[in-house]
C-alpha cells in the first residue's frame, strides 16, 4: 500500500509526496499549500484523478511530434532538458497537482510510474510529519 508523506515547507505551507509500497517515491505536489486542509484535498483528488486518467486512456503524450490532446483530466509525458521522461497530472480545472520528481530514462518507465500513481493514490496512506 502506498503512502502520502505531508510535510511543512520552510516558508509555513504543506505540501505532499507519494512514495509506492517499496517506499520508492513516486510523485510530489506541484505546488505548495497555504493550509493543511488544503493539502489534503489535492491528495484526494489525485486518487480520483489519475484512476480516470488510466480508465479512460487520458495520458497525453507530448514527446511526439504530434500529438492527440487530451481533456482534462489528464497525465501528460514530456521529455526534461536533460532529455529524461517525466509525467505530470493535469486536474479537471487544467492545474498540474502532482508530477514525478526524477526523470525516467525510457518512456516505458515513465508509463510504469503513471500506473504506479494510479495503483497506490486512491488507497494510501496519510502520514503527516507536521505532527511530530
Amino acid at each position: 500500500m502506498g503512502k502520502f508523506v505531508i510535510k511543512k515547507t520552510p516558508t509555513g505551507c504543506f505540501n505532499f509526496s507519494l512514495y509506492a509500497s517499496n517506499m520508492e517515491k513516486i510523485a510530489v505536489a506541484s505546488q505548495v499549500y497555504t493550509t493543511k486542509s488544503a493539502c489534503k484535498n489535492g491528495i484526494a483528488s489525485i486518487g480520483k484523478h489519475a484512476v480516470r486518467c488510466i480508465e479512460e486512456k487520458r495520458i497525453e503524450d507530448q514527446t511526439l511530434k504530434t500529438f492527440e490532446k487530451q481533456p482534462c483530466p489528464k497525465f501528460e509525458i514530456y521529455c526534461d532538458k536533460a532529455g529524461l521522461y517525466r509525467y505530470r497530472l493535469i486536474a479537471s480545472n487544467g492545474e498540474s497537482i502532482a508530477m514525478s520528481e526524477d526523470g525516467y530514462k525510457s518512456k516505458n518507465g515513465c508509463l510504469n510510474g503513471i500506473k504506479s500513481v494510479s495503483v497506490n493514490a486512491p488507497t494510501a496512506e496519510i502520514i503527516d510529519e507536521t505532527l511530530k
